[in-house]
Formats: C-alpha cells, structure tokens, sequence
C-alpha cells in the first residue's frame, strides 16, 4: 500500500516552459493517484469478517464446572472488525467463548504481528463471556481458584482452530479494505440488573439485586460504506453477564450475545460486533436457567437487540476523516496474599521471586478523532468504576471493553469487599485495587490519551 509521503514526481522545469511544466506536473500526479491504491492519514478504510468456530465434536464447556457440550443451541463466531486510518491498521475481535488466558491472548497476537505487521496495541481480543462455549487455550489464572475444573487436558486441537479462523478473518479483512465512515451513539436497555444479591446478613450472594449499582447504556460504533452509507458494522458495547443458560445447559451456545448478535445482523443486514462492558456484578434478568426457553433467551431481542436497533438508527452524522491512536498503559498493584500464582502468567508479575509480588495490569487505550475514548482491560470489572471514568473523562464518548486480552480475574471495588460472596474468592487483588485503578485510568485519559 503506498503513501503519500512516499509519493515522488519529478518533472523538469525550465523557465520558458513553466506554465507547460506545471500542467504537465499535475497531470502526472492525477494519473498516479487514479492508477494506485494510495492511503492517507484520515482516510478512512474499514472491513467486517464473521468466521463460524463452532466445533463439530463435543468439548468441554467453560463458565461453570467441568462439563462436556451435548450438542449445539446455536453457532458460535469471530466477528472481525479492521479499521485503516491510512497509517496502521486496527483489528478488533469480537468471541463467542468464555475467557482466555492473557499467556493465549500473547501467544495470538505475535502471530498477527508477524503475519500482519498490525502492532500488539492494534490488536484487540475481547470474548463475549458466554458460559455455553468450549475453553480455549490453557487455564491461566482461573486454575488459581478452581483448579478442579481442570483436571483434563488442554484441548489444542479446538484452540487451534479458533487461532487458524481469526488469522484467516485478519488475513481476509485485510483484503476487503473498502472506503467507510464512522458514527457514534448511545442506546439503552433494562435488560441486565446487578448480582450481588444480599439479605439482612449483608452477605452477597449471586442473585438480583435491583437496588445495586448498574451500567445501562450502550456504547455504539457504526460503520457505513462511504459511497452510499450501506451499513458495513455495528458495534455494541453493553454490560451483561453471559450466564441466562446455567450448568445445567450442555448445549453450545452464544447465550445472549449471540442471540442479539444474530438478531441485530438479521435486521440491519450488517454483521455485529457484541463487546461486553464492566460485567462483574451484572447479570442479565434471566439467569442460569437449564434452558433457552424457561430463561427466555429469545426475549433478549427485545430486551436488547430492538435497543442497539434504535440506538443505531438515531446516529445520523458520520465522519469520512478518521483518526486513532493506541497505548498502553501497566497498572501494578500487589497480589492477594496466600494466591498461588500460576507460572504461565509470570509475564504478569513485577518480580515473582519478591516477597510482595506486584500483578501487572494492562489497560488498553484508543483515540479516534479526539472524540471517542475507549479503554479495555483484561478484567471482570465492577460497573462502578467504569461508570464513575466515563462521568469524568475528557471524551464526549467512552466506552469501556471488558474481557479483552484476558482474564485477570475479578476487580471489585473497595466497599464491595466487606460483603464478601463469590466474586472476591475469585479476585487476584488487594480490597484498594479497584479505586487506584480507575484513577489512574481516568489520569491517563486525561493527560497521556487526549495528547494523542
């Protein structure tokens, strides 16, 4: 692909033959431009690519005990979103599984690097949280807290066929690069509700809560054929549990992302990207039901599909000049003590040999057009605390990605502590984590991703 910068035309000039030479000069560029596939800074390129990894054979099913798959309720998928903004190339990657393991998230985007040259802080891997799909990779942190799930072997085969079809989805976007324009919007749903249920204990247990705190909004990414605006693909950033289908379930199944997901493409005609929020304490209002029908699955197009619908639908200004930028930032904060820490995720540790050993936490930042921020970690965060950044970031548009690159465990916030329930036994951190984390998510909004 070829740039501006790199574009040279020489043309000789001569002084009785200037005006003759000007012309001769444009000439020239206009036929260069019209006869080269050429990129600018700003202008804008996108493509969707939806690859189905639904797998042939039973497999053991992750998000509750150890269980082995019966059959399929519905397919599974990557959905593949690359953006071009005529200096790198952004893919964002939407799963239908459960979790992986930031040692398989690493693994993974060496290969894109190397095959691609799309840079690890362009490369986004976020799962659905659907606890109705097969695991993939080896267990990372979750053998830390219940290593009984995993007493039988990692299952190289299915995982390397999710790493072949995203590959190839990469590789295949690549090539379908077409000119787009890019909107932004909100939309809102009831169609979750907080867990932490609580008695007159003031012990949490899992269950509802309508009193707790809450995320509502959906974050929405709308990309159109620039010539035309036929839509390309939606993205819809919504906080929720993927849990409507309980252990009892042994059916694969995209739960209710891949319900909406399906819906939403049936009515647009236009793949969707499902990228969940702060999901930690959010379930959706039917949950861990034995089956789609008792748990109303379907109704989630309803509840939540004919919401993005109309989100979408409001969004009326797009912009053909677009530009981004993605960092990194580490936040380290110490490990809880007694957590036996799994050495595949050293990697992840300041100092494992230290007697206080310090996790670090990648959050994943991007700047498009000084406008939208959006942010991701590799965590099952509290809807506090990404709701309390989005009130007080510089960006008009925030948005947080949950579960990408991933899984880090649980990171509550402090008060949530002393009603302890199932969320802190499965949290790596310190009770003060939660809070030091958004403020400085929040500083590096402000300071190092608006400068960008």
């Amino acid at each position: 692909m070829m740039r501006f910068s790199q574009l040279i035309v020489a043309t000789p000039f001569k002084s009785d033959q200037k005006n003759r030479s000007i012309v001769v000069f444009f000439v020239l560029v206009l036929v260069l431009l019209l006869s080269s596939q050429i990129s600018f800074a700003g202008d804008f390129r996108a493509a969707v690519v939806k690859e189905n990894i639904t797998p042939k054979v039973s497999k053991f099913l992750l998000g509750y005990g150890a269980r082995q798959s019966e059959g399929v309720l519905d397919s599974i998928y990557h959905q593949i979103l690359l953006l071009d903004d005529g200096q790198s190339i952004f893919a964002l990657v939407s799963t239908d599984i459960c979790l992986v393991s930031p040692a398989t998230y690493d693994r993974v985007a060496k290969l894109v690097e190397q095959k691609f040259g799309i840079t690890r802080n362009n490369f986004w891997w976020s799962v659905t949280h659907t606890h109705s799909a097969p695991e993939v990779g080896g267990p990372g942190l979750p053998a830390a807290f219940m290593g009984e799930r995993y007493t039988h072997p990692i299952d190289t085969t299915y995982t390397d066929l999710v790493t072949s079809k995203l590959l190839g989805g990469i590789e295949r976007g690549i090539s379908e690069l077409s000119p787009a324009s890019l909107g932004v919007g909100w939309g809102h749903s009831f169609a979750n509700i907080n867990r932490r249920a609580r008695d007159i204990d003031d012990i949490a247990f899992l269950g509802l809560n309508p009193d707790g705190p809450v995320d509502r909004k959906i974050g929405i990414l709308k990309i159109v054929h620039q010539e035309d605006h036929r839509l390309m693909a939606t993205v819809a950033n919504y906080a929720i549990h993927g849990t409507v289908l309980g252990g009892q379930n042994l059916l694969i199944s995209g739960d209710v992302s891949g319900v909406v997901s399906n819906y939403v493409e049936e009515r647009s005609g236009a793949p969707m990207l499902f990228i969940n929020g702060a999901a930690g304490n959010i379930a959706p209002i039917y949950s861990v039901y034995p089956d789609a029908r008792s748990g109303r699955l379907n109704q989630f197009r309803r509840l939540l599909g004919d919401k993005i619908l109309m989100g979408s639908e409001e969004i009326q200004h797009y912009e053909d000049w677009v530009s981004f930028s993605a960092s990194e930032m580490e936040f380290l904060t110490p490990v809880k003590e007694g957590l036996k820490w799994p050495e595949t995720l050293n990697d992840y540790l300041v100092d494992a040999t230290a007697d206080v050993k310090m996790i670090k936490v990648p959050a994943r930042f991007l700047n498009i057009n000084d406008k939208i921020g959006i942010w991701a970690s590799p965590l099952e965060l509290f809807c506090e605390i990404s709701n309390e950044v989005r009130d007080r970031s510089p960006f008009p548009y925030t948005f947080y990605y949950g579960y990408t690159n991933g899984w880090l465990g649980y990171m509550l916030t402090e008060e949530e502590w002393a009603y302890k329930g199932y969320e802190p036994t499965v949290s790596p951190f310190v009770p003060n984590a939660g809070t030091k984390f958004g403020e400085a998510v929040l500083s590096y909004l402000q300071s190092e991703l608006k400068s960008k």
